[in-house]
């Protein structure tokens, strides 16, 4: 949402602040893989770059891993020491507590209307922003070319085409002709994906919500959708030889990038992994029960500021700066993952360069994505149920419709609990 309040909004662009000697405290996680591409270096750049046009103003970095970084923050506040800015995961318990700034408190209209609408949409706690979104990404089916060749198949864009091909696949040998990651590590995303790509666009909803907002994780699509996935790929042998509610994202990348896997979803990050390993690979939107999936799983990190040291003034101008195109781009480019500006994103839609090009696939997706429902505070534990049980459902012997009722009762009460 655009809002024509908040001081801010005259100071984009602006080379002072209007005030001296401040200190802005942010803590960062990293998204880097080794010290040579930490986060740390992207935002000394950045920093340097901003404390050179704003003399008055420091800007103090801590980088953390995403091992680390949620809990760093917490602990923090729960000291009564609550950073400037923090850009993690989650948003919702800060500003259900009243922690935060209103993003429109801080940002300059061009940067509020700059933000893709469903990024905002996905910030907001009760219909008002308080999550600035700070990078994304979405899901696509990758593919193993080579394995699909040797085949003689095609890549799916139907529920049952992809079980034909998975058992072509399997007939060839290929170890997980599907990789269905439901395991521990992030089972939540997977879950998502399919829950996504069960829903026709006549009954709405967005995978464990209905339309306005209501955890609807058990409903007869949803039922639907694990009772296909159970019958028609696990109980054939589809998905390999780890139990799904075993089988983490992280080995399913790991086996994509070795060759032993035939398909699975995917987000940017896998397309280094599998090009270091030689693996020849497509990409193409996820299929859904009758065609081409209506959504995407899309997912967004979150970039929030503390009101309890003030400053509003100075993390508002900082703020402008960091989602400047460029800045944004940069940050993109260096770590594989999706602008969340509209500006930035054009800009990328309409690059051939390498980089860019990589991600248009994912890009594609990112209008009609749809995000985990983050805006709820209930959401960590219905995330975190969802990610120790929903195994079950697909295991021999499991029952869909009770595993995703027990869930349903999960989120009904967190949600119960957040409201009282």
């Amino acid at each position: 949402m655009v809002s024509a309040l908040g001081m801010a909004a005259v100071l984009g662009g602006c080379g002072s602040t209007g005030s001296s000697d401040v200190t802005l405290r942010l803590v960062a996680a990293d998204y880097g893989d080794s010290a040579a591409n930490s986060s740390k270096k992207y935002w000394d750049n950045l920093v340097d770059d901003y404390e050179s046009q704003h003399p008055g103003v420091k800007i103090d970095v801590s980088v953390y891993s995403w091992n680390d970084v949620d809990r760093k923050v917490k602990d923090m506040v729960d000291a009564g020491h609550a950073p400037d800015l923090a850009q993690i995961g989650a948003y919702a318990d800060y500003a259900a507590a009243g922690k935060l700034y209103q993003a429109s408190e801080l940002l300059s209209i061009r940067t509020q209307a700059d933000f893709l609408s469903q990024l905002s949409d996905a910030g907001e706690w009760q219909h008002t922003q308080y999550g600035i979104p700070f990078a994304a990404s979405t899901r696509v089916l990758f593919y193993n070319k080579t394995l699909f060749a040797k085949a003689g198949i095609t890549p799916p864009t139907t529920w049952d085409e992809l079980a034909a091909d998975a058992a072509a696949l399997k007939d060839k040998g290929v170890k997980y002709p599907y990789a269905l990651p439901l395991g521990p590590e992030e089972a939540q995303a997977e879950t998502m994906q399919w829950l996504l790509s069960g829903t026709d666009a006549e009954s709405g909803g967005s995978g464990y919500t209905d339309d306005v907002g209501t955890y609807h994780i058990n409903s007869q699509q949803n039922v639907n959708t694990f009772t296909w996935l159970k019958d028609d790929l696990v109980g054939k042998g589809l998905t390999g030889p780890d139990a799904p509610g075993k089988f983490n994202r992280a080995d399913a990348f790991t086996a994509f990038a070795d060759g032993q896997v035939g398909m699975l979803n995917g987000h940017p990050a896998l397309i280094q992994q599998a090009t270091k390993k030689g693996v020849k690979f497509g990409m193409v939107p996820t299929p859904g029960r009758t065609g081409t999936s209506r959504a995407s799983m899309g997912v967004s990190d979150w970039m929030m500021a503390f009101k309890q040291n003030g400053h509003a003034e100075q993390i508002g101008d900082f703020l402008n700066f960091v989602y400047a195109e460029k800045n944004v781009l940069a940050f993109s480019r260096e770590y594989g993952l999706l602008p969340v500006t509209s500006s930035a994103s054009n800009v990328m839609s309409a690059s051939d360069a390498a980089p860019d090009k990589a991600l248009h696939p994912f890009l594609d997706q990112l209008p009609t994505s749809e995000l985990y429902p983050v805006g709820k505070t209930s959401w960590a534990a219905v995330s975190a149920a969802v990610k120790k049980g929903i195994g079950q459902a697909v295991a021999p012997g499991g029952s869909p419709s009770t595993i995703l009722t027990r869930l349903q009762a999960t989120a009904t009460t967190a949600d119960s609990n957040d409201a009282s």
